[in-house]
Formats: structure tokens, C-alpha cells, sequence
């Protein structure tokens, strides 16, 4: 199909833009932002390793690359989850999501220098409308509104050059075998690395509390269905073309806070939508042809 792989990878991206509203609900009930991460990985994890033991022998494949690049995806997706709220705590939520999304340019840099993807202004130019779409999205233009540190900058970084991790980590590992094996490897590394920053009386506190539904909720939607979208999708698309699709993410994110929780949007705002939803669909377009 022309569009399986961008379309696979856009509904990954939504997953996560509802997981967003999900996790705000949370962290608004006072759950730590870490625990949350974390039920997210594990509960996702526990759906991989179902559907990984269901056909073992077909599935597991002993490959050391297999192996090498899914692990390395499981550290980029924590480090990711890290990082990212790190930076919110630091600086903002603008701040933190406007350096989180240019992991669409660490992509493409790394793209060219491998010369896993050729150069061309188009490219450039989808990057470039992403990102401003995004910052007019996210408000990070105000300056007078949001607060900056050098903790939240360099986090916000951290979280983009993890995003990138986790994109080639899931790209290369796609084409060494089927997404069982990987997805399982990837996530119970996230889930030792998650569970050892993440407050664990908190965490034991999530399985009597009433929240319980919420969290098994995330998990599902922002991993287990997410991530088997994604990395079927992956093997069918370009790492470049995947990390700007998948930056439909906030644009769902902030419609799920409209319609959900009740939140408002600016003029600028739903411009920034739109230059987003518009470059996406012209690289779908593209990719296409």
C-alpha cells in the first residue's frame, strides 16, 4: 500500500499525543511524572512479552545486531521519557516540547553523514515548517511566558538526541528480524532503567489506588499499541520521514486538551496545527510518489 508506513507511523504518533492527555490527568492527581513513565513502559511490556511467547520459536531469532539495536532503542525511549520531563521541571512545557521535536534535524544529520538518505531542500524545508509549526504550537516564540535554564535546555536536548536514538534503534532492529523479539528486548531495558529512577513506594502505591484503570490505560494506548504501529511502520519508511510524521504528536496532544480537558487554543496556536498537519501531508504525498 502507498501509504502503509507513514499511515502506520501517524497512528503510533496519535497513540502517544493521547497518552500525553492521559498522563496530564495523572500528574493533575499528583502521580510523579517517572511513575507514570514507567506503568507506561511496563504494562506495554507485558502486552510484548505475551505476544512474543506466543509463536517463540518463529519469533526469537539469535542475532548480537538484533540484540545491540534493540537495547540501544530501549535507552533512547527512557532516556527520552527522562529527559523530557526533566526539562518541564527545569524550564516548561513549551521549552521542553519545542527541543524534544527537533530530533527531526539529529535524524536527518545522522541520515546524511551515514548516507543512509541523500540530501534535498525538500527535506530541509519539512524540518523546517515542522519545527515552526511546533513552536507556534507550543507558544515557545513568548518569551515573556515561559522560563529558561540551562538544566531545562540542556534536557530538552537530551530528549531530542534520545528520540533519535530510539528511531534508528527501532529502524535498524526492524530489518534484523520480526518486531516480537525487538519490542520485548527494547522495553524490559526501559523498564530496569525506568524503575531505577522512578520512586518505587509510589509505584507500589499505583497498583491499590483508584487510579489503577488510568494507568493500564496508558500503558496500553502509549506502548503496547503504539509501539507495535511504529515499528511495523518504520520498516516501510525512511528514519527522516518517520520523525517528522510522528510529530503529529502534539497536534493530537493539544486537541485531546481541547476536547477532553477543556483546554483553549490561540489563532497562533491553530496555525501551528496547521502548518504541521499540512507538512506532514505533503511528505506523505512525497514519500508516496
Amino acid at each position: 500500500m502507498r501509504f502503509a508506513g507513514v499511515g502506520l507511523v501517524m497512528l503510533a504518533a496519535i497513540c502517544w499525543g493521547i497518552t500525553g492527555g492521559i498522563a496530564d490527568i495523572l500528574m493533575s492527581k499528583g502521580w510523579d511524572p517517572l511513575v507514570i513513565s514507567f506503568y507506561r513502559g511496563a504494562v506495554g511490556f507485558l502486552g510484548f512479552f505475551v505476544w512474543f511467547l506466543m509463536r517463540f520459536r518463529q519469533n526469537w531469532i539469535n542475532s548480537p545486531q538484533l540484540y545491540f539495536w534493540s537495547i540501544l532503542a530501549g535507552i533512547g525511549v527512557a532516556g527520552n521519557f527522562t529527559f523530557y520531563f526533566l526539562s518541564i521541571q527545569a524550564s516548561s512545557v513549551a521549552v521542553a516540547a519545542t527541543l524534544m521535536y527537533t530530533a527531526p534535524v539529529i535524524v536527518l544529520l545522522i541520515s546524511f553523514i551515514f548516507r543512509i538518505e541523500r540530501s534535498t531542500w525538500f527535506k530541509w524545508g519539512s524540518i523546517a515548517g515542522v519545527i515552526l509549526g511546533i513552536v507556534l504550537l507550543t507558544g515557545a516564540y513568548n518569551t515573556d511566558s515561559i522560563s529558561v535554564s540551562f538544566i531545562g535546555v540542556a534536557a530538552g536536548i537530551g530528549a531530542g538526541l534520545s528520540y533519535a536514538v530510539f528511531i534508528f534503534g527501532f529502524k535498524n532492529a526492524s530489518s534484523k528480524g520480526k518486531p516480537q523479539p525487538s519490542l520485548f528486548i527494547a522495553f524490559i531495558t526501559f523498564c530496569l532503567i525506568l524503575f531505577i529512577f522512578s520512586d518505587n513506594s509510589e509505584a507500589a502505591a499505583v497498583l491499590t489506588s483508584n487510579d489503577l484503570g488510568w494507568f493500564i490505560l496508558i500503558g496500553i494506548v502509549g506502548s503496547g499499541l503504539s509501539f507495535i504501529l511504529y515499528m511495523i511502520g518504520i520498516r516501510r519508511t525512511t528514519p527522516t520521514t518517520a520523525s517528522m510524521v510522528a510529530m503529529v504528536e502534539p497536534v493530537t496532544a493539544s486537541l485531546f486538551g481541547v476536547l477532553i480537558l477543556g483546554d483553549h487554543l490561540s489563532i497562533i496556536q491553530l496555525l501551528g496545527m496547521v502548518i504541521i498537519l499540512f507538512t506532514v501531508t505533503l511528505l506523505c504525498v512525497k514519500q508516496s510518489d
